[in-house]
């Protein structure tokens, strides 16, 4: 049985929200951010960096960071692309999520992560910003004309929809980005979807 760990509205929602779709038998753990929990002896043999999310696998290994976790489970749940140009485009966009969204959205409320000099962080933090900002739209403008981001629902989808959540959090003018907010509506009729949100205590 798989086993994912995760924190609440964090980056794992997705993982998470995929699992819930695939309908297998699994068990999830949360991992309290706010008490140290990623930083103590025993969860980081399962993920060494500290973070979420992490996925125990069937014989127990771990599998850590989600450009190697969503392919996995997308392949597992037929939730990954089959045709080789769109799984290489769809592991493209998880890469673009994981290297380029996050980190903007990093500078916004981890500015330590960047500089020891406090006195910058005002400086990191608007960049960031404006930063994820821009990332947001341009999501809004792939979403333009098309119901999901790839040919059909895939893990990709919810892994945007953490985005959404972040910007709503940041109290970023999303509801303006029609394409990503039409997205966001179709998520939300989705029960594997109602049922984690729920779970996480996340609002979008």
């Amino acid at each position: 049985m798989l086993t994912l760990f995760y924190a609440p509205g964090a980056c794992s929602m997705a993982a998470h929200i995929v699992l819930e779709e695939g309908g297998e038998k699994y068990a999830a753990r949360c991992v309290d951010l706010a008490k140290g929990e990623q930083k103590t002896e025993a969860y980081l043999r399962i993920h060494p960096q500290g973070r979420v999310p992490a996925l125990l696998l069937d014989d127990g290994e771990p599998l850590t960071e989600n450009t190697a976790i969503l392919p996995f489970l997308g392949k597992r749940y037929g939730l990954w692309p089959n045709d080789a140009t769109a799984a290489a485009r769809a592991l493209s966009l998880v890469g673009f999520f994981a290297a380029s969204v996050h980190p903007a959205h990093a500078h916004i409320g981890r500015p330590e992560r960047y500089t020891t000099e406090t006195a910058c962080f005002p400086k990191i933090q608007e960049m960031g910003r404006k930063t994820f900002h821009d990332c947001l739209k341009h999501i809004d403008q792939r979403l333009a004309g098309r119901e999901w981001l790839s040919d059909k629902y895939s893990v990709l989808d919810p892994y945007a929809l953490v985005f959404y959540a972040w910007g709503l959090r940041r109290e970023l003018p999303v509801a303006e980005l029609r394409n990503y907010t039409a997205l966001k509506d179709r998520l939300l009729e989705r029960p594997a979807v109602q049922r984690v949100l729920a779970e996480e205590g996340v609002k979008v």
